[in-house]
């Protein structure tokens, strides 16, 4: 007779099922890897932000739009999460590229410097919230034109910030060192934010 194994994470005494304000793949795995129980809803959010936010308050601020779309739009009881994440290269905030000549620009920013990951993460249940952001410093091998234009041209970065994703060939030939939590750049600093909903 087969017993299966019971997540301790998804009791009803800890995490309850959430809300992903994201349509970001990244994401969604991240919280299945995580066992964590979630339904995708998505808003349309404004991402921009006033002039005067610290590289954290970025992310923070649009992750908080993004949570608080979607409880204005709908009738929601569980825990909504949403999040949000930068790239900063010497202060300047590098987001999604708009076109192919504009990610290969990025890259050839990027290739041979360290830059910081940031993930604003926001959730929010009932008149509770709990935001934060977390912090990773990822540092490139200089990238040469050819291995820039091979990865823009068959993996189309045009939705990633930064115009790369850690876990895709640019990831895995080209940098150089990771300093701090790996699933941040990612998309979702995960393990924090179970100790989050844990307090929800």
């Amino acid at each position: 007779m087969y017993t299966p194994i019971k997540n301790p994470l998804a009791s009803a005494s800890t995490i309850k099922k959430i809300i992903l304000a994201s349509q970001s793949p990244r994401r969604k795995q991240l919280l299945e890897w995580a066992e964590i129980s979630f339904e995708i809803i998505i808003q349309p959010t404004d991402e921009s932000y006033p002039g005067n936010l610290t590289v954290t308050e970025i992310a923070i601020h649009i992750a908080r739009n993004k949570a608080l779309a979607i409880l204005q739009s709908h009738t929601i009881t569980n825990p909504v999460l949403a999040a949000d994440t930068i790239v900063v290269l010497n202060k300047e905030v590098i987001g999604k590229p708009v076109n192919r000549a504009d990610a290969i620009a990025i890259l050839h920013k990027l290739s041979g410097h360290k830059h910081t990951v940031i993930t604003g993460v926001v959730i929010i249940h009932g008149e509770k919230e709990i935001a934060f952001a977390d912090t990773t410093e990822v540092e490139f091998h200089p990238l040469t034109a050819a291995q820039i234009e091979f990865y823009v041209d068959k993996y189309k970065p045009y939705d990633k910030a930064g115009a790369y994703a850690i876990q895709e060939w640019i990831g895995v030939v080209g940098i150089k060192s990771v300093n701090g939590d790996f699933y941040n750049v990612m998309g979702l600093p995960v393990s924090r934010v179970v100790q989050a909903l844990l307090q929800c």
